[in-house]
């Protein structure tokens, strides 16, 4: 599994830890950036890290800014990009169960950093379950092509 990571200025020590956590994990990952605290538009960091799913060069993402609100919109503008906000490890295991979702977003400023891992941790370990399931994400799938078509 190779994953996508990205971050603005407000998710960047909290990226920096996921990096080491995966690293230790030895799960492969790209860093999309940022790369400094310095301010930055959340949503070029996300637009990198979707096109990196759409386009098979990654697996999963996992996205943060302040909050997780801005780069998890950002990122579910990408077609076939589910992205869950997550701030507990319940709803982590159901973004994966239920939803299979291809992207984590979490908020830097909003979860601490041990309960950051621990939703990394159930997120990544965590398989979609398919079955009723698929049927539902198929339904958000056909909403997309609706709308993608004009």
């Amino acid at each position: 599994m190779k994953i996508a990571l990205g971050s603005d200025h407000g998710g960047y020590e909290l990226k920096e830890h996921i990096k080491k956590f995966l690293e230790e994990k030895n799960i492969e990952y790209v860093d999309y950036g940022t790369y400094t605290t310095e301010s930055v538009d959340y949503p070029d960091f996300g637009h990198k890290v979707a096109k990196a799913i759409k386009q098979g060069e990654c697996d999963r993402g996992i996205v943060c800014c302040g909050t997780g609100i801005g780069i998890s919109i950002s990122v579910n503008k990408v077609p076939g990009i589910r992205c869950a906000l997550v701030s507990d490890c319940y709803s982590a295991k159901m973004s994966r169960e239920h939803n299979d979702a291809n992207v984590l977003a979490l908020g830097g400023r909003v979860v601490g950093v041990n309960l950051a891992l621990e939703i990394v941790d159930v997120w990544l370990k965590t398989e979609f379950q398919g079955g009723r399931h698929q049927r539902r994400v198929d339904k958000i799938k056909g909403i997309e092509e609706m709308y993608s078509r004009g």
